[in-house]
């Protein structure tokens, strides 16, 4: 039963996580109007949470690994609940631009210390796969009810619902966290018991270097490669994550351990993380696009559009484990790029002006059993093979690379969309979106071939 009850709270996490990232979009013109943002600055109510969540996730991780990974997650859930408590009475943009930005914060510390504690409370195996099924379904839930949840609170109680609903179900994560889970122990491998060793100068230049390269990826599609705010933000990027490089090769206890380097399984991982997020996470984008400005639906309607993916995608994340016990991660992994590559290309050939919903559903329901699938697969291969001291790290590494890919493939999708539209100035919105939607659909394909090919890399169990 306590195992049950933890694997509940993990789960609660990551929905919070998942709804946290996207709820936000369906109060956007409620909250530009009520704090007088402007239009160019309205985005960075999503991208404050973006970038922080993105840039701090390595130092989470290692966090989780040095200060105990219960200690994290209640303070990361504390975080969220002060935090969207905060966002729910702002009376300025600045200070909710700096809520979001704390919560992205929050986030960092959360993911890894959440993903640490099922690799380490679930023993490697059927156990730690059910386990991670079920979280993976909360996730994939999280992301495709946010737009819905979202449109039921701000038309019941307004823009700062979205914020106040958090508070106490982060309150409640916190306090069943330090119920239920294991108490931390002393660090296992450090130099004396109990030991804390946090390498500052790899924090500060990973941390630094990674948040200013995720700004960057966010805000030059908008603003243009070659502006004054995007150059000199890209070029502190690549110097603080060069000496980032050198300060862990240096590092007597680093932000990093090299051994994690050598780990060819979590290296293919989170080359597969980054791709599953350039692809399957930018889908949303492009269907609340089309939904909206395409269709004409409202808020309300375009929530209920996604309630198709969202159970369907909890579906693979079930059927993503009972296919790793039975053909192995890297065939299952396989299996659901592919399904996911032929889902968006049937979805991409049936957007149309005016054609009904159910036109969609051939290629919704294989785009979602394909992520629910890889979702699954992509974190069972990261953690399989990692000692238990550095599930913390490898949970933030991987979820890095599901960040900064995420930021890459919709700044490429974006381009390509707005660069593809050479029908009339009517069709031009539609046509961009089935280019990014096919765009998707060959990503994934040649993501299939890829894992296929690595055989030696990416385990079989």
């Amino acid at each position: 039963m306590r195992a049950r009850l933890s694997l509940l709270v993990l789960a609660l996490a990551q929905l919070v996580i998942a709804l946290d990232y996207n709820i936000v979009y369906v109060a956007l013109p409620g909250i530009g109007t009520g704090l007088g943002f402007s239009a160019h600055d309205l985005q960075w109510v999503v991208s404050a949470y973006v970038v922080t969540s993105g840039g701090f996730l390595l130092l989470g991780g290692r966090t989780a690994d040095l200060l105990g990974r219960r200690r994290t997650f209640v303070a990361a859930a504390l975080v969220y609940a002060g935090s969207s408590l905060v966002g729910g009475v702002a009376q300025s943009a600045g200070t909710l631009v700096a809520v979001r930005a704390v919560q992205g914060i929050g986030g960092s510390l959360l993911f890894p210390a959440t993903l640490s504690l099922i690799n380490t409370v679930y023993e490697e195996g059927p156990a730690r796969n059910r386990a991670l099924a079920v979280w993976g379904a909360a996730g994939a839930g999280g992301l495709c009810l946010g737009s819905l949840l979202g449109g039921v609170l701000v038309g019941a109680f307004g823009w700062r619902s979205v914020f106040f609903v958090n508070v106490p179900v982060a309150a409640a994560m916190a306090w069943a966290g330090r119920s239920l889970f294991p108490a931390d122990g002393p660090r296992p491998g450090g130099p004396r018991p109990g030991a804390r060793c946090f390498d500052v100068t790899g924090a500060l230049c990973g941390t630094g270097g990674i948040t200013l390269l995720v700004f960057t990826l966010v805000h030059a599609p908008e603003a243009g490669w070659t502006s004054p705010s995007v150059l000199p933000a890209a070029g502190l990027a690549a110097a603080l994550l060069a000496l980032f490089a050198v300060a862990e090769s240096r590092a007597r206890d680093p932000l990093v351990p090299a051994r994690l380097f050598a780990h060819r399984g979590l290296a293919a991982a989170m080359a597969v993380t980054a791709l599953y997020s350039a692809t399957f996470s930018s889908l949303p984008y492009f269907l609340t696009l089309y939904f909206q400005n395409v269709r004409g639906y409202g808020a309300f309607a375009t929530g209920l559009a996604f309630l198709v993916p969202a159970v369907v995608t909890a579906l693979g994340t079930q059927a993503g484990e009972r296919a790793v016990a039975a053909v192995g991660v890297r065939r299952m992994l396989v299996g659901g790029l592919v399904a996911g590559a032929a889902g968006a290309a049937a979805l991409g050939a049936a957007l149309t002006a005016d054609g009904p919903y159910g036109l969609l559903l051939p290629g919704i329901v294989l785009l979602g059993l394909g992520q629910g699938a890889a979702w699954t697969g992509m974190w069972i291969a990261a953690a399989s093979g990692t000692a238990p001291e550095d599930q913390g790290v490898a949970s933030g590494m991987a979820s890095t690379s599901l960040q900064v890919g995420g930021a890459v493939g919709l700044a490429l999708l974006v381009a390509l969309a707005g660069g593809s539209g050479q029908d009339p100035p009517d069709d031009a919105l539609l046509t961009g979106i089935r280019a990014a939607v096919f765009a998707v659909a060959a990503g994934l394909g040649c993501g299939g071939l890829l894992v296929l090919a690595l055989r030696s890399t990416v385990t079989s169990r």
